[in-house]
């Protein structure tokens, strides 16, 4: 599935093009929150949090992905007020150091719009603009891409029996929707993001790595998000710090079935492992030395 579709074409952050074309790209996930599903807690500190973002750019991150409200299944939602005070010092500490592409993950219009003053360049939104309706005003304004994923219900239920007749032509509807509405509100830079294990099972996660090829036709880039997550563990039997080789596995799988963009946490050996499937999709070597 790996071609010139014009889902490779670059996106445009700020005045700078980040190029999606000629690799696959990085984002690397920053928590900062004390409850998430992986790290919660490990970097809820400004100076550790912009630490772990530096550590992960010269890793190889093309991204920085700054949340914080945990998604995880069964999170509750918390205060903008409490969000902003997570991630806005963060966000703004990494752009007074780095010129790192920053994406903040939130749902609200008012987290966002901060964000984006204090330095974001990309909203990740996992309810797809849904939940807070004055998000697409903020992103058509702040004119920065936005990532639409697919979520069924929200963090606290998602989980609760998730059922789909079929999950990669339901999501394909949901991906169409989304779309139009977005440029209906003016927004017209957008990256498609399946929502790995938010309201799938594990067959239903498989279902959409298999299928990430049915999503190219939109033409817009895939973003997909398969590290550390339950299905890698219910395959495996590994506990969420030993799920690597699972999380390398279904990424590397995901950028060989269109994926232009992975998030993940374990930046340096996802790299390392795409240089080599890029290396053999294309014939395209990178010398280390």
């Amino acid at each position: 599935m790996i071609g010139t579709l014009n889902d490779r074409r670059p996106l445009k952050i700020r005045d700078r093009i980040l190029d999606s074309g000629s690799r696959c790209l990085l984002m690397g996930i920053l928590n900062v929150t004390p409850d998430s599903f992986s790290d919660g807690g490990a970097y809820a500190h400004r100076d550790a949090a912009v630490e772990h973002a530096l550590g992960m750019c010269a890793a190889g991150a093309d991204i920085i992905d700054i949340g914080g409200e945990s998604t995880r299944p069964g999170a509750a939602e918390i205060s903008e007020s409490e969000e902003m005070d997570r991630v806005l010092p963060v966000i703004a500490a990494l752009r007074a150091c780095s010129e790192v592409p920053i994406s903040v993950d939130t749902r609200h219009a008012a987290v966002a719009e901060a964000a984006i003053h204090a330095g974001a360049d990309i909203v990740n939104d996992v309810s797809a603009l849904r939940h807070d309706p004055l998000m697409a005003g903020v992103a058509a304004r702040g004119a920065v891409p936005v990532v639409l994923m697919h979520m069924q219900g929200n963090p606290e239920t998602m989980q609760h029996a998730p059922d789909y007749d079929n999950v990669v032509e339901e999501v394909n509807i949901f991906f169409e929707e989304r779309i139009a509405f977005c440029r209906a509100a003016g927004i017209t830079q957008l990256l498609l993001d399946p929502g790995i294990g938010f309201g799938k099972t594990v067959e239903h996660n498989l279902a959409l790595l298999r299928g990430l090829g049915s999503f190219r036709h939109f033409g817009y880039p895939l973003l997909v998000g398969t590290s550390r997550k339950s299905f890698i563990g219910a395959v495996t039997g590994a506990a969420v710090d030993d799920r690597l080789p699972g999380s390398i596995a279904s990424g590397v799988l995901a950028y060989m079935n269109g994926a232009r963009i992975l998030r993940v946490h374990d930046v340096r050996p996802m790299r390392a492992a795409l240089d080599v499937a890029e290396a053999i999709a294309h014939g395209e070597v990178q010398h280390a030395f």
